[in-house]
C-alpha cells in the first residue's frame, strides 16, 4: 500500500513537472512570436549632456519595450545626419527617431526614409518639409516665455537684455526666441539689445558674451537658449567683472542646477530629455506594431530659479 502511494506521488510530481515544462515552452514560443522592433535614434550631438540624457532615457525604455535601438550621432553636422538616416534605413529600422541638426537641411533624408515605408518621429526639434508620424518635444515657445517672464520680474519690466541663440535653422532656436520676444513686447521699457548665435555651445557662448560686453556696457540680463551657452555666458560675465548680471539658461542640466543654487545662474528652464527619449521609444513601439499614435506629444516644462533679488 505504501509502495502504491509512493508510485502515485512520483507520477503526480512527474505530471506537474511535465505540465510546467510545457507551459514554459509555450511562453517561450509566445515571446518568440513577438518580433523585436528595430528602431533608429539619430541624434544631433552626443557631446551635449542634454542629448546624452535623452539617449539614456530611450535606451532604458527600449529594454522594457523589446526594442533594438540603433543610435547614431551627427556631431551637429547636417550632412552627416543625412547619411545616418540613410544608414538606418539600410539597416531596416521600422521607425527612425530623429532629433534634427537642422529642421530643414535633413528633411530630404527624412522624406526618403518615409517613402521606403519607415515611420519618422521627430524629437525635441521639428522637421520642416518632411512627412512625420509624430513629434515629441517640450513647448519651446512656452519655455522662452518662462525665461522672459522671470527676467521681466527680476528687472522690474525694464532694461536692455541680450540673447544667445542656438543653431540657426533649428526649431528650438526659433521657438524659444519667439516666446522670449513675445513677453518683452509687452514691456515697452525693455528691449532685446542684440541676439547672437552661439550654436548651443559653451565656448561659443562665452566668446559671444565677451564680445557683447565689450560692445555694450548697459546689458542688464542674458537669456541663453540652452545651459551650455548660459554657463559660458556666466563665465564671461565673471571675467568681465559683471557677475551680478542675471543669466537664464534652458534645459536644467545638473551643472546648471548647481549653478542656480550657487547663484552663478539666475534660473534655468527645466526640460525632461529622459522623458522625451522614453516617449519616443514608446511611440516607436506602437508604430512598429501598426497602432495609432498622437501627432504631437508634449513634455512638460518648469522654471528652476534662485530667489528674486
Amino acid at each position: 500500500m505504501k509502495r502504491s502511494l509512493n508510485m502515485r506521488g512520483t507520477f503526480s510530481a512527474l505530471l506537474i513537472l511535465m505540465l510546467s515544462l510545457g507551459m514554459a515552452a509555450c511562453g517561450e514560443r509566445a515571446d518568440a512570436d513577438k518580433e523585436e522592433a528595430r528602431v533608429g535614434l539619430a541624434l544631433s550631438n552626443l557631446s551635449n549632456p542634454y542629448f546624452i540624457a535623452l539617449r539614456d532615457g530611450a535606451l532604458a525604455e527600449a529594454r522594457r519595450q523589446g526594442v533594438k535601438l540603433i543610435v547614431r550621432d551627427a556631431h551637429d553636422d547636417p550632412a552627416r545626419q543625412r547619411e545616418d538616416i540613410a544608414e538606418l534605413a539600410r539597416e531596416r529600422a521600422a521607425v527612425i527617431l530623429l532629433n534634427p541638426t537642422d529642421s530643414s537641411l535633413v528633411a530630404d533624408a527624412a522624406s526618403a526614409a518615409a517613402v521606403q515605408g519607415i515611420k519618422v518621429v521627430s524629437l525635441d526639434r521639428s522637421i520642416r518639409g518632411a512627412a512625420f508620424s509624430s513629434h515629441i518635444e517640450s513647448d519651446n515657445v512656452a519655455g522662452g516665455m518662462l525665461a522672459g517672464q522671470y527676467l521681466m520680474a527680476r528687472l522690474g519690466g525694464q532694461g536692455k537684455v541680450v540673447e544667445l541663440m542656438g543653431i540657426a535653422g533649428s526649431s528650438a532656436a526659433r521657438e524659444r526666441d519667439a516666446g522670449f520676444r513675445q513677453v518683452l513686447a509687452g514691456h515697452p521699457a525693455a528691449a532685446v539689445l542684440q541676439s547672437r548665435p552661439a550654436d548651443f555651445d559653451r565656448r561659443r557662448g562665452q566668446a559671444e558674451m565677451a564680445r557683447l560686453l565689450r560692445a555694450h556696457r548697459d546689458i542688464r540680463a542674458v537669456f541663453a537658449q540652452n545651459d551650455e551657452m548660459a554657463l559660458g555666458a556666466a563665465a564671461a560675465l565673471k571675467e568681465g567683472g559683471r557677475a551680478g548680471v542675471p543669466v537664464v539658461g534652458f534645459d536644467a542640466i545638473a551643472e546648471a542646477r548647481d549653478a542656480v543654487r550657487s547663484g552663478a545662474l539666475a534660473a534655468t528652464v527645466r526640460q525632461q530629455p529622459e522623458l522625451i527619449g522614453r516617449y519616443g521609444v514608446r511611440t516607436a513601439r506602437l508604430l512598429a506594431d501598426g497602432k495609432p499614435v498622437d501627432r504631437f506629444i508634449p513634455v512638460p516644462l518648469q522654471l528652476i530659479r534662485g530667489e528674486l533679488r
